[in-house]
């Protein structure tokens, strides 16, 4: 890399970090405030009754809300743990572009079942930015397996 690109990579490193970690505390507290409130099954029933009907429902999403319904339990415990992974995975780094595009992916999914939280938008908007940052996972696990790996393929020893 030449010396004018340094402090560009450096920047998008950190900028990308820094929204890495933010979004990943973010998940961490929503998972944990899901376990600590006794999230479950009738909260999953709730969200897949109040979707049937409701006009802010795309139609695609009748399907999903019918399987959120009738496996209410498992639900209930699939998404504190989706939540708190993600929040893990993005804080320490690991996998850390296709986590930032599963974020998104989750994120939408809550929009579409009408379920619009204040830090939703700003969970978005830094997911994507992890997303578009190549580096964001640079000062993490993925870039020490990287620089791990450059170096084996350097020294074969």
């Amino acid at each position: 890399m030449n010396g004018a690109g340094r402090p560009f990579a450096l920047a998008s490193s950190l900028l990308g970090g820094a929204a890495r970690v933010a979004v990943g505390v973010l998940w961490l507290l929503e998972g944990i405030l899901k376990y600590r409130a006794g999230f479950g099954a009738a909260d999953i029933e709730l969200v897949a009754r109040s979707t049937a009907g409701n006009s802010r429902t795309p139609w695609w999403f009748a399907p999903l809300g019918g399987a959120m319904d009738s496996a209410a339990g498992l639900f209930g415990v699939v998404i504190p743990a989706l939540e708190t992974l993600l929040g893990a995975l993005l804080l320490v780094g690991l996998m850390t572009r296709p986590v930032a595009l599963a974020s998104i992916g989750t994120l939408m999914l809550y929009w579409a079942s009408d379920q619009l939280i204040a830090q939703y938008p700003v969970m978005v908007l830094l997911s994507a930015l992890v997303l578009v940052l190549p580096a964001a996972g640079r000062f993490g696990v993925d870039g020490w397996w990287r620089r791990r790996r450059n170096a084996s393929r350097r020294n074969p020893d």
